[in-house]
């Protein structure tokens, strides 16, 4: 029998803190605390009794529902959830973990195929899920324009095959799901964070999503721009979309989640390739010739790579990491992936 703790900090909310025995394969001794509000208090002792004689295999769905069913209709959590308290629950017992529980590399944007990009994120979640790398945040940069669409987006809804022949761009499907990125050289900021599946322990993906972006929501701040999370997926200032995210789970345990945010794209030429972005650029009301969607370049007033530092700093200053690099079996690795997979018409029109 050993005194334990979990804390989890609620994204835009409080902190839930658990400390906990273990006797017999059950919970004993437990104790929540934290800085939420609870009313009435004696409401703080029914969760205590509640999780107290749960099974340590009990998962963060176990474990809320006893808080809830012990809770009358008249108590009030704010800050804080059920949930939450089940996921302190979780990280006590080492079945969950928290960003300080880990080192994280980072890998700067290094120009490449934007498909080989694509590539490694498979090849990246895989080590992380076997504990053959860490954590792993890394920026991308490519050299040639791409179409990237969703795992399950159907090609010839979302690209215009004439557009794209005119202007030399290819497609690659990538295997998360969400929409089409629309990537020319020095036109996006785009990053994926591949953590392992004990990180979001307990998270639906809506939270997950917002869980991943809040260093970014920060390092937004840190280059001028006051962004928030827009559920599910994407990130906003108060002068409208930034970017968007996508995200994919593996069984093998790990994570993969990754931003593309618009840095200073011409919308011109998206628009006679994505058929998608037609719609949405009319429902913006954008009809002016020449027109770009620049609101990273015009809100900061920083050059891209400026902006691709100022996030990794951010990132280094708030979780520990170190920097990293790909080795050359993970990029022969990433290569095979693209010429057997990601380059094939048999994936990339797996949803014509």
């Amino acid at each position: 029998m050993r005194d334990m703790r979990g804390e989890y900090k609620v994204p835009g909310g409080k902190l839930v803190a658990v400390d906990v025995e273990v006797e017999d394969g059950r919970l004993a001794a437990v104790s929540v605390s934290g800085d939420f509000f609870l009313e009435p208090d004696e409401a703080l002792a029914d969760i205590n009794a509640a999780l107290t004689g749960m099974p340590v295999d009990a998962g963060v769905d176990q474990l809320a529902g006893a808080v809830n069913g012990a809770l009358a209709d008249d108590v009030s959590l704010i800050g804080f959830t059920a949930e939450s308290i089940g996921i302190a629950v979780r990280r006590a017992l080492g079945k969950a973990t928290g960003w300080d529980d880990h080192e994280f590399d980072v890998i700067a944007a290094r120009v490449l195929d934007p498909a080989l990009h694509v590539a490694l994120d498979e090849v990246i979640a895989r080590e992380v899920a076997a504990g053959e790398r860490p954590p792993t945040l890394r920026f991308w940069d490519w050299d040639s324009p791409l179409v990237v669409i969703g795992s399950f987006q159907s090609v010839r809804n979302e690209v215009d095959p004439e557009g794209a022949r005119r202007h030399g761009i290819d497609v690659v499907r990538r295997i998360s799901g969400g929409g089409a990125m629309f990537m020319e050289p020095g036109n996006t900021i785009t990053y994926s964070l591949v953590v392992p599946t004990s990180l979001v322990e307990g998270l639906s993906f809506e939270r997950s999503y917002s869980f991943l972006d809040e260093w970014v929501i920060e390092a937004l701040a840190d280059v001028g721009v006051n962004a928030h999370f827009v559920p599910l997926n994407d990130i906003a200032s108060d002068r409208g979309k930034i970017g968007g995210a996508a995200q994919k789970r593996f069984v093998s345990g790990a994570v993969l989640h990754h931003v593309t945010m618009a840095y200073d794209i011409d919308a011109d030429k998206m628009l006679e390739v994505l058929r998608i972005g037609r719609e949405k650029m009319s429902d913006k009301g954008t009809k002016s010739a020449n027109k770009r969607v620049d609101p990273m370049r015009s809100q900061t007033g920083m050059t891209r790579d400026a902006i691709l530092q100022s996030f990794a700093a951010s990132f280094a200053k708030r979780y520990r990491s170190s920097e990293s690099d790909y080795t050359s079996e993970e990029l022969a690795e990433a290569q095979r992936l693209v010429d057997e997979k990601f380059a094939t018409a048999e994936w990339t029109h797996r949803v014509p």
